[in-house]
């Protein structure tokens, strides 16, 4: 422990931040400046983490400019011209995903900056950096990585302006952009510049997009081919465009996609192969701090890393491919994962941090329970271009084994100072009932849940749930009664918190009502509600543009407007008060006024209470709770262990009806 301590004290064990900590380690020049919209964080959890330590484990000098003030060039050029190119990120997350809510308002929070503090990063921060860099140093090498680059690499339906942009590479003028896990590919472009090579020379690296003239050689088989004054023009071909996108983001099986723009033409080479479980391994086994840089200690740190500080990475990719999900469209549909002893070496780090109190939090990724690709299929022809592993039900080839995810967490629950190893990832509760041994459910329910699991059922109509690329309604149904038998079975008070999404391509109001009614008879409150959000890169956003969906060319209902919106939020959480009002309103504009009343079924009562002793009560008293009831569900109390009755201190609407019901004879 204490050598941990003396490791993290020491500031030298980080990459350098400025001009000071390159010359103190004797450098004259970095070979790259890694341009970042997030606070230093030294975690594998942290893509410009994993990039850059993957650089200097190979010999290359990399030094990190993280939230540069991008007013002028002048913080650019504060390691001066780096020998072999500027690597530039957004972040982990989209700038303007960052900045905006759902209801594109601003943030007030940014938990990828110092003290949480909002405002270190531009929109669009890829575009601001590139201007920047550009105008320090004119024609040096650029290249682009991170989520926003990976999502923005084609042309795009952008939510906040409400049109279709130009590939993020167009706007940006870099380079080159590589999309999805990049430690291959960026290794791949070092050698190459480091041999001297000319940037844009550089044509033949799967993972990467580039921009050339429309004669210029293609290195791989073209798979398509679109036009971007079309894909603006056309929200048909634009579906089309997409698709054909999604169906080549396979390294086996995926071919080279072309956009053209006026006299250039766009080109994506396939995919990059995922690193296999012996190269996973050495990537997180480099020397990692582990923590956010000293120099944000006086801001408070870096909030983002709390979530992460004791938790476990243990694969990547994820065959759910949920519609809403850029996963698909950034990692892969393709499984891999880290081996038991990776995962056991990275515990025992943990267990040596001086604030370690025994707790894992987490030993997860995109999705918990995937070790494995979905079949042996999928390694030889990639993976399947025309239906999903798991919805809208299991394909028969589907290989379910949880057996070598129950050795790995009991292989790190033995350490010495483990007392417990929790699961907070997304479990995939359809994969985990395709599992006809029921010992990880077992053991999930016994020693891997912290009072309450998170699971997304995302919602309850059937067109809704088809329009995600989930499982059907019955299938959480019947996860959720094994539950809760498991649960008082074992003399557990553990709880379901289910994910709910409202306003998702495919709900209508009807479908917001179908659920609202659901989650009363299940006496269920939910405190949060998701908002559907059309980022880049995910088919929902193309069914949101379009009205079609993009993997099968269908037309889907959307909801746009953003009262209608409202409207759908305020059914998910019908029990409050001050949503009354929008309750009342949509379920007469859905035709549902048989659910305004007091009668055990219905979601709200009437604006205008019943007359009492003669004289009609106001609008205000109608709204207003029974002095007894209609106290919300708290957190702890969201699912009752008995499907039968919902817990004695939450009074549910029915009974609160019902009392009022009586005071009125």
């Amino acid at each position: 422990m204490e050598s941990f301590v003396k490791q993290n004290a020491e500031r030298d064990g980080f990459l350098p931040i400025s001009r000071t900590d390159m010359e103190r380690r004797g450098w004259d020049t970095p070979d790259f400046v890694y341009v970042t919209g997030d606070a230093y964080v030294d975690h594998p959890s942290f893509g410009v983490s994993i990039i850059s330590r993957v650089l200097e484990n190979a010999g290359y000098r990399v030094a990190i400019l993280s939230q540069p003030d991008y007013k002028s060039a002048d913080a650019f050029r504060e390691f001066g011209k780096p020998r072999l190119g500027f690597l530039v990120s957004a972040g982990n997350i989209d700038s303007m995903v960052a900045h905006y809510t759902a209801a594109k308002k601003k943030r007030s929070t940014d938990y990828y900056s110092p003290g949480g503090k909002a405002g270190k990063r531009p929109d669009r921060a890829l575009i601001v950096y590139c201007n920047r860099i550009r105008e320090a140093y004119g024609d040096v090498p650029i290249i682009l990585g991170g989520l926003e680059a990976s999502l923005r690499r084609f042309a795009h339906y952008d939510y906040w302006e409400d049109r279709i942009r130009r590939s993020v590479l167009v706007d940006a003028r870099a380079d080159i952009l590589t999309y999805g896990m990049g430690e291959k590919i960026l290794l791949r472009i070092a050698e190459l510049l480091d041999k001297g090579v000319p940037v844009r020379k550089i044509r033949d690296v799967r993972g990467t997009v580039f921009l050339a003239a429309r004669e210029d050689t293609v290195h791989f088989p073209i798979a398509a081919a679109f036009d971007f004054n079309e894909l603006k023009q056309s929200k048909r071909r634009y579906a089309e465009a997409f698709g054909a996108q999604y169906r080549n983001q396979d390294a086996v099986s995926g071919g080279a996609l072309i956009e053209y723009y006026d006299s250039k033409m766009l080109v994506q080479n396939p995919p990059m192969p995922p690193l296999e479980r012996e190269e996973l391994d050495r990537v997180y086994a480099l020397p990692y701090m582990r923590t956010y840089h000293p120099v944000y200690e006086k801001d408070g740190g870096v909030p983002a890393i709390e979530e992460v500080r004791f938790s476990i990475t243990h694969n990547r990719g994820c065959f759910g491919a949920c519609n809403f999900c850029a996963l698909a469209f950034h990692q892969g549909r393709t499984v891999r994962s880290r081996s038991i002893e990776s995962v056991v070496r990275e515990a025992k780090l943990i267990t040596e941090m001086p604030d370690f109190k025994g707790y894992i939090h987490d030993i997860g990724g995109p999705t918990a329970n995937f070790r494995l690709p979905a079949c042996d299929k999928q390694l030889t022809h990639g993976v399947c271009t025309n239906r999903k592993c798991l919805a809208p039900t299991p394909c028969p080839n589907l290989k379910v084994d949880h057996s070598e995810y129950i050795k790995l967490l009991e292989a790190v629950e033995a350490l010495p100072r483990v007392k417990k190893v929790f699961i907070r990832s997304g479990i995939r509760f359809d994969y985990l009932l395709a599992d006809k041994d029921e010992s990880f459910f077992k053991k999930l329910v016994r020693d891997h849940v912290s009072g309450q699991l998170k699971v997304a059922p995302e919602h309850c109509a059937d067109r809704v749930l088809d329009a995600m690329g989930k499982p059907h309604f019955e299938v959480y149904q019947k996860f959720r009664k094994r539950y809760f038998e498991l649960t008082k079975s074992m003399g557990k008070e553990q709880y379901l918190v289910p994910y709910l999404m409202s306003s998702h391509p495919g709900s209508s109001l009807a479908e917001a009502v179908e659920l609202a009614e659901c989650l009363k008879r299940d006496r269920y409150a939910p405190e949060q509600v998701q908002d559907y959000y059309p980022t880049p890169g995910t088919a929902s956003t193309v069914m949101y543009y379009t009205g079609i969906d993009p993997l099968t060319m269908k037309r889907v209902h959307v909801s746009t407007d953003y009262h209608e919106k409202q409207l759908q939020r305020a059914l998910l959480q019908f029990n409050r008060p001050q949503n009354a009002p929008l309750v009342r309103e949509a379920l007469c504009t859905a035709g549902r006024e048989d659910l305004i009343g007091y009668t055990p079924e219905c979601l709200v009562r009437p604006a205008q209470a019943p007359p009492r002793n003669g004289k009609p009560l106001s609008t205000r008293q109608g709204d207003r709770k029974p002095k007894d009831g209609g106290k919300r569900q708290s957190s702890g109390t969201r699912y009752a262990k008995s499907q039968k009755a919902a817990p004695k201190k939450a009074v549910t609407a029915q009974k609160a009806a019902q009392k009022h019901s009586k005071k009125k004879k």
